[in-house]
C-alpha cells in the first residue's frame, strides 16, 4: 500500500504589509495599507490591524481609507517583496525539492518523501513556520492535507499564524460544512445561483445531481469532485505561469473606443515583450474591462496558432471589443492577458509568413531596447500621445 500523500500549502500572512512593518518599526502595531495613494489606487495588502475596520486587498484605496481613516498608506516595493520571497522559498526547499510557487507569498509543497528525514507533514509545517518566524521575523499560515485543494482550504481557515491539519480519513467531514463561497471559482455571481438551487455547503455540492452541470456546464463535475475532497493534481516544481497579463486603472474613466484600443495596444506590447523574454507563445487572448461601477467584463478568443507579437495580440483584443457593449459605458480599468502558454516561439508553417517573421523580429528588438533603456526606450507611433506608464 502506497504512502498517503502529505501536501502543504504555505501562505504568508499579509505579506506585503508585514514586510513593511518589519522593515519600518514605526509601522508595527498600526493599520497599514500597501498600495497607490491616488484617487484610483487599489489596496495591494492590508495589515491585520486594518482588517477589523473592513479594509482588505483589492479594495479601492479611497474606500479603504473611509473605513480605516487612521491607516498609513505605503507605496508597494515589489523588488523588496521579491527579495524576501526568495528567502521564504529557500526555507521551503530545505524540506523538499517539490515546491510549486503560486505567487510571491504562497506555495504548495509535497513532503511525502521527506517524512523519514523531518517527520510527518504536520511536523514539517511546524518547522517551516518556526524557521520563517525566527529567521525572517514574519508569520505564515499552513494547511496540511492529502491533496492540494484541501491543503489550500485548510491554510486559509484560521489566519493569521495558523496550522490546520486534515488527515485522509477526515477530509469529507472537514469539507462538508464549509459554505460554497470557499469553493474555487464560486464568486459573487455564481454563489447566489447555486444557493437558489438549494446548494449552500460543500456537502450539498458533493451530493448534487445534474443541477451542477446544468448551471456550471462541464465545470460542474469538477466542482462536485473537489467538494468530495477528490484532487489528484501533483505538485509541479516546474509549473509555468498559467497566463501573462497587463492592466491599468485610470484616474479618469475611458468612454471612447479609440482610447480603449490604444490602452489595449499598450497592454499587448507589454505582454508580447514578456513572452519574448521568457521564450514563450500563447494561443488564447483575454480582454478585461472594469466599468465605473466596478462591474467586470471579460471576453476571450482562442487563435488557430500560437502568437507572441504585439500586432497579433492587439488584433485579437480589438476583435474582442466587438463582442462587448461599449456605447454609453465608462471604464476605469482595461487589461489584456494571454493563456494557453507553450515554450518556444510560434511554430513555423509550411509556407513562411514573412509579415509574422518581421513582427517577431520587431518584438525581439523592442524587448532588447526596453531592457537596456527602460519602457520608454522605444514607442509605437500610435502611443506617442499617451503618457509614459509608471
Amino acid at each position: 500500500m502506497s504512502e498517503a500523500r502529505q501536501i502543504l500549502h504555505v501562505d504568508m500572512d499579509a505579506f506585503y504589509a508585514s514586510v513593511e512593518q518589519r522593515d519600518d518599526p514605526t509601522l508595527r502595531g498600526k493599520p497599514v495599507l500597501v498600495g497607490g495613494r491616488s484617487r484610483r489606487g487599489v489596496v495591494s495588502a492590508a495589515s491585520y490591524e486594518a482588517r477589523p475596520f473592513g479594509a482588505r486587498s483589492a479594495m479601492p484605496m479611497a474606500q479603504a481609507m473611509r473605513l480605516c481613516p487612521n491607516a498609513i498608506v505605503v507605496p508597494p516595493r515589489m523588488e523588496r517583496y521579491a527579495e524576501v520571497s526568495a528567502e521564504v522559498f529557500a526555507i521551503f526547499h530545505r524540506y523538499t525539492p517539490l515546491v510549486q510557487g503560486l505567487s510571491l507569498d504562497e506555495a504548495f509543497l509535497d513532503v511525502t518523501a521527506s517524512q523519514s528525514l523531518f517527520g510527518d507533514g504536520e511536523a514539517i509545517a511546524k518547522k517551516i513556520k518556526a524557521d520563517i518566524r525566527r529567521e525572517l521575523s514574519l508569520a505564515a499560515s499552513a494547511g496540511v492535507a492529502p491533496n492540494r485543494f484541501v491543503a489550500k482550504i485548510a491554510s486559509d481557515l484560521r489566519k493569521p499564524d495558523a496550522l490546520v491539519v486534515v488527515k485522509p480519513e477526515e477530509v469529507v467531514a472537514f469539507l462538508a460544512p464549509l459554505p460554497i463561497e470557499r469553493m474555487w471559482g464560486v464568486g459573487v455571481k455564481t454563489a447566489p445561483r447555486l444557493r437558489a438551487l438549494g446548494l449552500a455547503t460543500f456537502a450539498d455540492l458533493a451530493r448534487a445531481d445534474g443541477r451542477l452541470e446544468r448551471e456550471l456546464g462541464s465545470w460542474g463535475a469538477h466542482v462536485r469532485a473537489l467538494a468530495r475532497g477528490e484532487d489528484d493534481r501533483e505538485v509541479d516544481p516546474n509549473g509555468v505561469a498559467k497566463s501573462i497579463g497587463a492592466e491599468q486603472t485610470y484616474e479618469e474613466d475611458l468612454a471612447d473606443r479609440d482610447a480603449i484600443e490604444k490602452t489595449l495596444l499598450e497592454h499587448a506590447e507589454r505582454v508580447a515583450q514578456r513572452l519574448v523574454r521568457e521564450g514563450m507563445c500563447a494561443r488564447t487572448v483575454v480582454v478585461k474591462l472594469k466599468h465605473a461601477d466596478f462591474t467586470l467584463v471579460t471576453r476571450q478568443l482562442t487563435l488557430p496558432e500560437p502568437v507572441a507579437d504585439t500586432g497579433s495580440i492587439h488584433a485579437a483584443a480589438r476583435s474582442l471589443l466587438d463582442r462587448m457593449e461599449l456605447r454609453g459605458a465608462r471604464f476605469r480599468l482595461t487589461g489584456v492577458s494571454v493563456a494557453d502558454l507553450s515554450e518556444g516561439p510560434p511554430p513555423r508553417t509550411l509556407f513562411p509568413d514573412r509579415a509574422a517573421e518581421k513582427r517577431r523580429m520587431l518584438e525581439r528588438v523592442a524587448a532588447d531596447v526596453a531592457d537596456r533603456f527602460g519602457a520608454a526606450g522605444i514607442t509605437r507611433a500610435a502611443l506617442i500621445d499617451r503618457k509614459p506608464r509608471d
